[in-house]
This record gives structure tokens, C-alpha cells and sequence, in this order.
């Protein structure tokens, strides 16, 4: 099989496996969710790894797969195992997204989300929870915001990354949770994945592992409660 039809095989099972496990999620069956949830990032990986993509963004997805992992099983301590391991992850985009360039304005509106978003929700959180949701959800806006300068595909991803982590912040809040929470946190989760994979995939000088150093001339992603959660 050649490379570009290993690369192509690798999305389409990500696809696929993505789909079946929405809707799992979607059907209320969690065998099929276990079961495909912990299929996504290796596929994804090796996708990124077929195209010739750089190793750290390989990482990421690979320290994805290891907070979804841990997030299957529910326990407090694999909570936070789960969430410092999408943490390792999003230090690896951070570094991918070096040299990118930065809009102030994105950045001004990312810093406003991340205070509201954490006051709001300071008061419902677990005691043992704010502080490492308050660092989790700085170190993740950084990463959104750093995205949104590699292209629409990554600060897409980035964005949608947020989204699904608030969703679950809300979920341990015991914030009232819209209807198929865990849909909608999965969903958002693996499009944000993807968009960023492509993302950093497009991006010129992605081959030598990273976003370009210089400013190119044309530049312009738990279940619904504490104790369950989907990812």
C-alpha cells in the first residue's frame, strides 16, 4: 500500500470510528463509546504520521488518546490524570504553534472568555477541583489563541477545543447540561482534533515539525456529571 493510500485509509477509519461512536453516545449505548472512543487519537496519529506530519503534533494527539483513556473510567484521580494529559498535549501545540503570528484583538477576547468562564464557574466547582481546572482552562485558551494564528482549520480547532472542555466544566459544576451532553462534548472534541491535525498539516513548514518561524506574506475541539465523564 502506498503511503498516500495508507494516509487516506487511516482518515476513513477515523471517520468511521468517529461516527459509531456519536452514535453510540447518541443511542445511550457506552459499550460501543468504550470501545470506539479509544480507537480515535491512535487513528488520527497515524494518519498525521502517514502524511508526513511532525512528531510533536504526533504527541498531542497521542496524549489525547491517553486523557480520553483515563476519562473512561470513573474516579476522581482519573480525572485529573486524564486532564494532565490533554495538558502534556496542549504544551505540544503551544510549540507547534511558535512563530505563528498573533491578533490582539483574538487574544483580548480569549483572555475576557477565560475569566468569565472561570469566575462563573469557581463557585460550583469542587474545592479539590478549581485550582487545577483554573490552570487547565489557562493553559488550554493559550493554545486556542495560538491556533488561531496557523490558519481557519487550527483556530476552528482550537475554538471547538474550548467549547468541549467548558461543556465538561459545566458537567463538574453541576451546571444544568444541554440535551445529549456527551454528544455534544464528543463531537466538538474529535472535530477540534482533526481541524488541528489539518491544520498544523497545511501549515508551511509543518514538514520540519512546527509553524513557520517567520510571518508568511499572506496570512490572513466526561459525561453530563462529575462522576461520568465522556472524555
Amino acid at each position: 500500500m502506498t503511503r498516500g493510500r495508507l494516509s487516506r485509509a487511516l482518515l476513513a477509519a477515523f471517520l468511521c470510528a468517529a461516527a459509531v461512536d456519536l452514535a453510540g453516545l447518541l443511542a445511550g449505548a457506552w459499550a460501543v463509546h468504550a470501545t470506539a472512543k479509544p480507537l480515535l487519537m491512535p487513528l488520527l496519529a497515524g494518519y498525521v504520521a502517514a502524511r508526513g506530519g511532525p512528531r510533536l503534533l504526533v504527541v498531542a494527539l497521542l496524549l489525547g488518546w491517553g486523557g480520553d483513556v483515563a476519562l473512561l473510567f470513573d474516579a476522581d484521580p482519573a480525572f485529573l490524570l486524564g486532564m494532565g494529559s490533554f495538558a502534556l498535549g496542549h504544551v505540544c501545540y503551544l510549540l507547534l504553534f511558535r512563530g505563528a503570528p498573533v491578533s490582539r484583538p483574538l487574544g483580548a477576547g480569549y483572555a475576557l472568555a477565560l475569566v468569565a468562564v472561570v469566575v462563573l464557574l469557581w463557585p460550583d466547582l469542587p474545592a479539590d477541583m478549581r485550582v487545577p481546572v483554573a490552570g487547565y482552562s489557562l493553559l488550554l485558551t493559550g493554545m486556542a489563541f495560538r491556533a488561531g494564528g496557523l490558519g481557519p482549520y487550527a483556530g476552528a480547532g482550537g475554538a471547538l477545543f474550548l467549547l468541549s472542555d467548558t461543556l465538561i466544566a459545566t458537567g463538574v459544576a453541576q451546571w444544568p447540561q444541554p440535551p445529549a451532553p456527551d454528544f455534544w462534548v464528543m463531537g466538538t472534541y474529535t472535530a477540534a482534533q482533526l481541524l488541528l491535525a489539518l491544520g498544523v498539516l497545511g501549515a508551511p513548514g509543518s514538514k520540519e515539525g512546527g509553524a513557520p518561524r517567520h510571518r508568511p506574506r499572506n496570512v490572513r475541539d466526561r459525561r453530563d456529571t462529575r462522576s461520568s465523564p465522556p472524555r
